[in-house]
């Protein structure tokens, strides 16, 4: 086994976890990025705090879904279904387009970017999402090939 094929499954699993500690931290309010009183579990809005502070091109927009419940709960199940999507190695095909999705429409509400004209970690993490889907990360340290022949009898899994 190429030690470039390990690399790729460890940094689909490293991947993964930035995505379920931005899920834990804003349930809980773990007091990194989300200050404890301002927990998820708590009542709080995990969105307000980015969206209310869009203030580019598409701010009137992206402000507009701050705290909108229905936006709440699919960015926290995004963040939930994609990071352990991602730390399991299943579903890659979906979870790289959601993923990617997500990465996009946070990337839109930022513009303009404060350090770079167009170039910032949202989009290297669209990159990453379409590498680890196309060089077949899930297959190494995951349940990728599993995952493969249970999509094969349900079609809507492969997504």
């Amino acid at each position: 086994m190429k030690r470039e094929v390990k690399y790729l499954g460890i940094l689909r699993i490293l991947f993964g976890f930035v995505f379920l500690w931005a899920f834990f931290d804003k349930l809980f309010g773990l007091g990194f990025a989300t200050a404890r009183d301002k927990a998820w579990i708590l009542g709080n809005s995990p969105t307000t705090g980015f969206l209310f502070n869009a203030n580019g091109v598409f701010g009137v927009f992206f402000k507009s879904l701050a705290g909108q419940v229905f936006v709440d709960w699919l960015f926290m199940l995004g963040l939930l279904l994609i990071g352990t999507a991602l730390v399991l190695g299943i579903a890659m095909k979906i979870t790289a387009y959601s993923g990617s999705t997500l990465m996009f429409l946070m990337w839109l509400a930022e513009l303009p970017l404060q350090n770079n004209p167009l170039i910032d970690e949202h989009i290297i993490y669209i990159f990453v999402f379409v590498l680890l889907y196309k060089l077949k990360a899930g297959e190494m340290y995951g349940f990728g090939k599993e995952w493969i022949k249970i999509a094969k009898r349900y079609p809507i899994l492969n997504g």
